[in-house]
């Protein structure tokens, strides 16, 4: 077999070539727009009715598993469907090229922010932006609930993780423990529908595709095979990847310095934050704007815009929280350079366990295939992310619109509650107007962004936004 053909399927034919796949991969990394419901039916659009690699039932059950997983399930579902095809260097080729041009974007952007953000044309388009990233997240949510929430057991659980997270601080990860539970119980009894995730992206109108009627086919590729002893060369190789270079920045240069800081936090947080960029950024933004003092939530929300008008996963945005955090305590370093890494250390830490979970976790669940519950558990946990999107759009409504809030306690309840006197209108009416752009006329995330920005711009130019 020759390095161009790749590996076979377990049938014996060679699956699809390394010049197709690095084109492929490249091209739907490009295209990643929109956040992780854009970007999943992009890569549905792609692999399943346009390549054919893999069918639907193969491409959804991978996307439920990757929903499991902590981190962005869109780069994990890259990963997989890689790994499947081409084995281990499969995976990274199609994991790598979907964070590249995203990490170098945000790079530059990060850059620009820092040298030229108070100029007004670049905040006058964040100021935009900030409306727009709020339509964006509401939009996801809808897009995501449609496929996912489905009779009323879904609907419950989507309903009880916003409530938990949004009005009694419940950790993203026990959210997730009960919603498997329940979906995997529900699916024992037959009462959870089961079906795409984030789903297929294609709102029900591209073709459904067989597995067999595809290249990989339905049987597993000799690669996918569970082995004795893989899982623990695995780990040996990506345990040490992930956490070594933490690991030696906390023995020389101390637990409290910066870049150790950047290091332990964000590898934990790939941890235990579920659900995407969207579920994580409350974490994050609670941790490094109150507890760390690396940024304002302004700020937070004006990194999100950047990850929102770049291709790649929108957990990129976390490449901008280190670069701000290491930029502004450079550690007798230049503060550019030490932003630089800053933003690359939160980057690696981020993703090398992407690669961990799928390199480690996928021959087992490819083999549980068809698996009743299990695919009930997957499903309620997508359910409760929609729930977990819907309360970071409200906490992006009130700290985008509102200039103060106040937080309501009695006992367990905590609600964050906005001082409606506090309201921009200008921000109001270019979030709606943003809104009904995304939903009653259909306009892509791109032109939202765009406009937005040149509206926000407008408004900066004439005085009216501040």
């Amino acid at each position: 077999m020759s390095a161009a053909q790749g590996p076979t399927a377990a049938d014996g034919p060679p699956v699809v070539g390394w010049a197709e796949a690095t084109a492929t991969w490249g091209r739907i990394a490009a295209l990643s727009f929109g956040g992780p419901a854009g970007q999943i039916a992009v890569m549905h659009r792609i692999l399943v009715e346009e390549k054919r690699w893999i069918g639907e039932a193969r491409f959804l059950h991978a996307l439920n598993f990757c929903m499991l997983l902590p981190g962005p399930e869109a780069q994990q579902l890259a990963t997989y469907v890689g790994w499947l095809l081409h084995g281990t260097r499969g995976g990274l080729l199609a994991g790598g090229l979907f964070v590249l041009p995203g990490g170098l974007s945000i790079m530059a952007l990060s850059w620009i922010y820092v040298l030229w953000g108070q100029v007004g044309v670049v905040a006058g388009a964040f100021y935009g932006l900030k409306a727009a990233v709020l339509a964006i997240v509401l939009h996801a949510a809808v897009r995501i609930g449609r496929r996912a929430i489905r009779g009323r057991t879904a609907t419950g659980i989507a309903a009880a993780a916003f409530v938990a997270i949004g009005a009694f601080d419940v950790p993203f990860p026990g959210v997730v423990l009960v919603a498997a539970v329940v979906g995997w119980c529900a699916g024992r009894t037959g009462n959870l529908a089961t079906g795409g995730g984030h789903g297929s992206g294609h709102g029900g109108r591209g073709p459904s595709v067989d597995d067999a009627e595809t290249l990989l086919g339905e049987r597993l590729p000799a690669h996918a095979t569970p082995a004795a002893g893989r899982p623990l060369r695995t780990a040996a190789v990506w345990l040490p990847l992930w956490l070594g270079p933490v690991a030696l920045l906390v023995l020389v240069r101390g637990s409290d310095d910066v870049f150790a800081t950047i290091g332990w936090f964000f590898s934990g947080t790939a941890v235990v934050t579920f659900g995407g960029a969207y579920a994580v950024l409350g974490h994050v933004a609670q941790q490094a704007v109150d507890r760390f003092g690396w940024l304002a939530l302004a700020e937070m929300m004006d990194g999100l815009a950047m990850a929102e008008t770049t291709p790649g996963p929108l957990i990129m945005v976390l490449q901008f929280v280190g670069f701000l955090a290491a930029f502004r305590d450079p550690g007798g370093l230049p503060p550019l350079l030490a932003g630089t890494l800053g933003g690359l250390l939160a980057t690696w830490v981020t993703f090398a366990p992407c690669f961990l979970w799928i390199f480690l976790g996928a021959p087992f669940v490819e083999r549980m295939r068809g698996n009743r519950a299990l695919a009930a558990a997957l499903a309620a946990i997508t359910a409760a992310v929609v729930g977990v999107i819907l309360d970071l759009a409200l906490w992006f409504a009130m700290h985008a619109l509102f200039g103060r809030t106040t937080v309501l306690d009695a006992g367990p309840l905590r609600l964050e509650v906005p001082v409606l006197s506090t309201v921009d209108p200008w921000a109001l009416a270019l979030a709606v107007l943003a809104g009904l752009a995304l939903f009653r006329f259909r306009v892509g995330t791109l032109g939202v962004v765009a406009g937005s920005a040149l509206a926000g711009v407008a408004l900066r130019t004439v005085g009216a936004a501040p």
